[in-house]
């Protein structure tokens, strides 16, 4: 029971991480110290049905609350304490850094390491640079062609979770397709509670094909980096390590920090140091 409320309350970190621009959940997974275990469990689910739903399943769970239920505390927390905010989840990324480093401890630092970890930095600043801006609303229209579009969403969105680093929020944003998503949840959420059946179906034209395109995209996703880490363990750590470093730098790019005064420079650092404890603790098996 300790291990699954554990997995629940690094599933949400990870579902909240996944609403916010510049954050990453695969990021989060990392910090958390079950990236590893959670691309096995997702590869492994058939040949380890059992032994993989009983992780998946309160990560799962997790994840869901967060995104139904947090996004609404995180919106009210970004709006009245931004710098806060932003130095809680960028204290959770860096808190992931020092399990990372024991991965390619001990082994001798070549240039061939180096590549990867500064390439996946420029990736990440260059995806938040351009990402300053939301584009135009996306057609969320129900028709087969948007069903199309919903799934390969899905899928895209689906590898931003998977890979380390890359926010899917800050995808969904570049492609317009960010806000009129969360617009739907909101509204599906809403709906539920009000059994407003006529505006349930109308959210399941965009969720459910969108929904199946991430299950989709994850699975496969899972599988080409599980062969990575298999083939090639050092460059993939290295890549992650540059991705993570970037990620707090994409944060600053795309986030607003609000008025800066001596009492929010001094409450972003508890809040920092909370996000770094915290990850540090919950990544500790």
């Amino acid at each position: 029971m300790k291990d699954a409320i554990k997995n629940i309350l690094k599933g949400a970190v990870i579902g909240v991480a996944n609403i916010i621009p510049g954050v990453s959940g695969g990021t989060m997974a990392v910090s958390m110290g079950i990236y590893d275990k959670l691309i096995h469990c997702v590869t492994h689910i058939i040949s380890e049905f059992k032994k993989s739903l009983k992780f998946l399943i309160p990560v799962g769970i997790g994840m869901v609350l967060a995104l139904v239920g947090l996004s609404f505390v995180i919106e009210a927390a970004f709006e009245h304490f931004p710098a806060q905010t932003n130095l809680l989840f960028i204290g959770l990324i860096l808190g992931g850094l020092p399990a990372i480093f024991k991965k390619v401890k001990g082994n001798t630092i070549r240039l061939s390491h180096i590549i990867p970890a500064v390439l996946f930095f420029v990736l990440v600043v260059g995806l938040a640079a351009l990402g300053s801006g939301e584009g135009n609303d996306a057609d969320l229209s129900f028709h087969v062609l948007n069903v199309i579009k919903f799934f390969g969403v899905g899928v895209i969105a689906s590898a931003t979770m998977v890979v380390p680093g890359v926010s899917g929020s800050m995808i969904l944003m570049l492609m317009g397709y960010y806000q009129p998503i969360i617009e739907t949840i909101s509204t599906f959420v809403r709906a539920l509670t009000a059994f407003d059946v006529p505006v349930l179906l109308q959210c399941c034209g965009v969720l459910v094909p969108m929904g199946i395109g991430i299950v989709a995209g994850i699975v496969v996703i899972a599988k080409l980096i599980e062969i990575v880490f298999e083939k090639w363990p050092l460059l993939a750590y290295w890549a992650i390590i540059g991705l993570i470093v970037a990620s707090p730098v994409a944060i600053i790019l795309m986030s607003e920090f609000g008025t800066i005064t001596v009492m929010s420079v001094l409450t972003s650092v508890v809040t920092f140091a909370l996000g770094f404890a915290g990850a540090k603790l919950l990544g500790e098996e």
